[in-house]
Parts: structure tokens; C-alpha cells; sequence
């Protein structure tokens, strides 16, 4: 019991409030009495309240307009209303007010003590149902995502712009780089982040699965299909479905998904009707789908539609500034409860900084997580890690030829941002064809501060 809960009780009869007193303060509840609606709202208004119970025939304000005044100063709290005229009419506009429970007079002790409880852990649901959501629209929104580097900072601002909109988005990159989490932020920086969000792993689906799967089916449509059967985009009405891998899913799959994106409508497998759908659809692969289009494997026509708002996720090779922060993460997570986190020496953080991680954040993750089950002691060193990225440590320089294992931490991170720095804007002069306004303004910096940088790392 959370004796902190706090109950209001309004009622005109002064030994109904005595009884309502006595009862709920033995279970532990923290009561308060009043004999008019005005009392309850002045009494109210000092202090809010966890629920109300309302005698529906008051002296002057009624019980309604007294429910509708409290509701100023404690919208959520829950509301029982009594009354020794009981009406279907009468109880009909309690619910219309907001009313929680209806109890009629004489009632039992028994029967008051379950309303309250009743309507008590409805609202701790709600609550923690509200709660849930900020901490879910917290861990995957922007804000959830880890990274402090140039490539990121600049994906992160396209998807607060974009997440506003309706517009499909194409998340491109290599196996492991996070595009389900980008998918994530995409949908909990939205308007929609209350509404469902449906992933589908389109690999993960056998070929002749895939329209079931996706739009569903009517009973006997085929063999096997012993009862109708809702698609996951019915599931993620009004919410946004993340289509991972979809280069992978069939011609007739890639067809009825086309029309999906053009009138928002579907037919379920073996039913002719028309289902209308109202959802957001990014989608991520990391295939060429220019080249698969060439080889016939993939619509050009869907690819268009899909790749709305196209979206570049860099392996975790050109943003090594952040796997600092990415270790100190999942080094986090790998521990155990009650004990204490365990920390990286400068050699083995120097191994992590000189590895090129073709797994890219997968298999950061991995690594970590695997060398603190294996280490033994306090700190996870350069013979904890796996022999690959020992050995790769070994051989790694940069562009001026020094040996990574030789260089302190700070040396080491320099020497990283540097290069990542340098690739970041050689790339963005390249793709904007050396227009420099145009490169500065794509990596979110000023012109002034671009052609500083350019002239620190002697790019031409």
C-alpha cells in the first residue's frame, strides 16, 4: 500500500464522511473530507489529489460540476461518485464526466475499499505506462543515440528534421552501424511516437511467407491458413513500420508494398478487399539497390518512393572519436548488478581506436562484452581482447607512420579526430563539388570555421 496516496472525500452527510474517514485512513490512505463542492475545490486547489469520492446530489455545485472544477487541479486523479439516487440516466452522465466507479447508497465497507482499489491501480498503470513511454522515447530518440563525431552530429540534425514529416526514409550503410536505432529515433522524435512502431526483418522471412507476414490473410487463402490473420502493417496503423534489409523481400512483395506507399491501401492474401492503412515506412538495407535495380532485382519504381528522405549511417571507421564513448557504454551494460564497472587501459583503448571494425558497433559490442567475462581483473588491458584486434593494434598507424601502441590516450584520440576531421570534409568538398558555402553548411559548421580547418589540416 503507498500510504502517500491521497483521497478526497465530498459528501453532504456529515456521518458518511466520518464512516468514508475512518475506513480508508485504516488502510493506510491519507484522507481528507469536505462538505461542499466549494470546500472540495478551495481544499483541492492546495494540495492535489490521488482521487475524489463525489456524492452526486450536493448542496449547492453539484457532484458533476464539482468532478469538472477538481479536474483544474488533478486531471488525472480518478473519481467515484455515490449517491442514494441511483439512476441508469444519473450514472450514464457520471461516466460521461469522467467518473471512474458509481456506488449507490447504503453500500458495503467491502464494496467502497475494491472501488478504490479498482480505480487506484488504473491510474499506477497509466502512470507507469506514462512513464515507460518518457524513458522509451528517452533511450531511443535522439538523445539515446551515442556519438559526438562531425558524420554524426550532422545524421542526428537530418532526423529531427525529417521525423515532423511523413516521408519514407532509406537508411544506408554497412551490417551493424545502428540503422535500426536511427529507425528508432526516426519514429520516437515523431509525431507518431505514441503509436505503434512494427520492425520487420524482411531476411528473416521465408519468400512465400512474405505477403502473409506483412499484409495478412483470409482463412483458407492457402494451405495452412486456418484462420484469418492480421499483417503487421494492419499492426502498425498510424505508426511507422521499419522495413530492415528490404532489399530482400520478393517482386510481388516489392509490388503490393509500391501501392502501400502510393494510395495506403492493401489486400490481405486470398481477400479481395481494400484495406486502408495509415503508416510511415523507413526502410534500411545495406545492399546496393542501384546495382540490384540494374540486375533486375529490385523496382526502380519502389526504390524512388522509398528513398524519400535517403539517409547515409557511416561505419564506425569514420567516426572514431566516438568509440571512446561507445566502450564506456557498453562497458556499462556488461556489468554486473551490484558490481562495480570495469575500466579500459590506454593500450587496449588504443587497440579499440586502431581496429577498422568491419562489424562496426556489433562487434564493438561483442568484443567488450566478451572481454569482460573473460578478464579477471579490474580493468579490461591489451591481453583481454581478441587476438585479431591485438594484432591488427600491432601493425596500425597513421598518416604520419607513428605506432598507435606507442602514443598515450590523448595522443592516440588527437591523432583520431584529426583524421576522421580530415576524411569528413575532404568528403563533403567532393560530394559538393568543392563548393565550399555548400560543404560547410552540410556538415553544420560556418564557412569561416570550414576554411580554418582546411587551412589547420593543409587540405587544398
Amino acid at each position: 500500500m503507498n500510504n502517500r496516496e491521497r483521497l478526497l472525500v465530498v459528501d453532504d452527510e456529515e456521518n458518511i464522511r466520518f464512516f468514508l474517514q475512518r475506513l480508508l485512513a485504516s488502510e493506510g490512505y491519507d484522507v481528507e473530507v469536505a462538505a461542499s463542492g466549494e470546500e472540495a475545490v478551495t481544499v483541492s486547489s492546495e494540495n492535489p489529489f490521488d482521487l475524489f469520492i463525489l456524492d452526486l446530489f450536493l448542496p449547492g455545485q453539484d457532484g458533476l460540476a464539482t468532478l469538472r472544477s477538481l479536474r483544474r487541479w488533478s486531471p488525472d486523479a480518478p473519481c467515484i461518485i455515490i449517491t442514494a439516487h441511483g439512476t441508469i440516466p444519473s450514472a450514464v452522465d457520471a461516466i460521461k464526466s469522467g467518473a471512474e466507479e458509481y456506488v449507490t447508497k447504503p453500500f458495503r465497507a467491502e464494496e467502497i475499499l475494491h472501488a478504490v482499489s479498482r480505480a487506484l491501480e488504473r491510474i499506477r498503470l497509466s502512470r507507469e505506462v506514462a512513464r515507460l513511454r518518457r524513458e522509451v522515447e528517452g533511450r531511443y530518440g535522439v538523445g539515446g543515440f551515442i556519438g559526438k563525431s562531425v558524420r554524426i552530429a550532422e545524421l542526428l540534425r537530418q532526423v529531427e528534421r525529417v521525423a515532423s514529416s511523413v516521408a519514407p526514409v532509406l537508411l544506408r550503410g554497412e551490417s551493424g552501424t545502428g540503422k535500426e536505432l536511427l529507425a528508432r529515433a526516426v519514429h520516437y522524435t515523431s509525431p507518431r511516437r505514441e503509436a505503434p512502431f512494427v520492425v520487420i526483418d524482411c531476411t528473416a522471412i521465408p519468400e512465400n511467407l512474405q505477403e502473409s507476414e506483412l499484409f495478412g490473410h483470409a482463412k483458407g487463402a492457402f494451405t495452412g491458413a486456418v484462420a484469418f490473420k492480421r499483417g503487421l502493417f494492419e499492426e502498425a496503423d498510424e505508426g511507422t513500420v521499419f522495413l530492415d534489409e528490404v532489399g530482400d523481400l520478393t517482386p510481388a512483395t516489392q509490388g503490393k508494398l509500391l501501392r502501400v506507399l502510393q494510395q495506403g491501401t492493401f489486400r490481405r492474401v486470398g481477400d479481395n478487399r481494400q484495406i486502408k492503412v495509415d503508416v510511415r515506412v523507413v526502410s534500411a538495407t545495406n545492399k546496393d539497390l542501384e546495382e540490384e535495380i540494374r540486375h533486375g532485382h529490385f523496382r526502380e519504381d519502389l526504390f524512388y518512393r522509398l528513398s524519400v528522405v535517403p539517409l547515409e549511417v557511416p561505419p564506425l571507421r569514420e567516426r572514431r572519436e566516438d568509440i571512446p564513448l561507445l566502450a564506456e557504454h557498453f562497458l556499462e551494460r556488461a556489468a554486473k548488478p551490484g558490481a562495480a564497472k570495469r575500466r579500459l587501459t590506454i593500450e587496449a583503448l588504443n587497440a579499440l581506436l586502431a581496429w577498422d571494425w568491419p562489424g562496426n558497433i556489433r562487434e564493438l559490442e561483442n568484443t567488450i562484452e566478451r572481454a569482460c567475462i573473460l578478464s579477471q581483473g579490474e580493468a579490461l588491458t591489451f591481453e583481454d581482447l581478441p587476438l585479431e584486434i591485438a594484432r591488427g593494434a600491432g601493425h596500425a598507424t597513421f598518416e604520419c607512420g607513428t605506432d598507435v601502441t606507442k602514443l598515450s590516450l590523448n595522443q592516440t584520440l588527437a591523432r583520431v579526430n584529426r583524421e576522421v576531421e580530415r576524411q569528413a570534409i575532404t568528403r563533403a568538398l567532393a560530394s559538393r563539388r568543392g563548393n565550399r558555402t555548400e560543404a560547410a553548411r552540410h556538415l553544420g559548421i560556418s564557412r569561416r570555421t570550414l576554411l580554418y580547418k582546411m587551412k589547420r589540416l593543409r587540405i587544398k
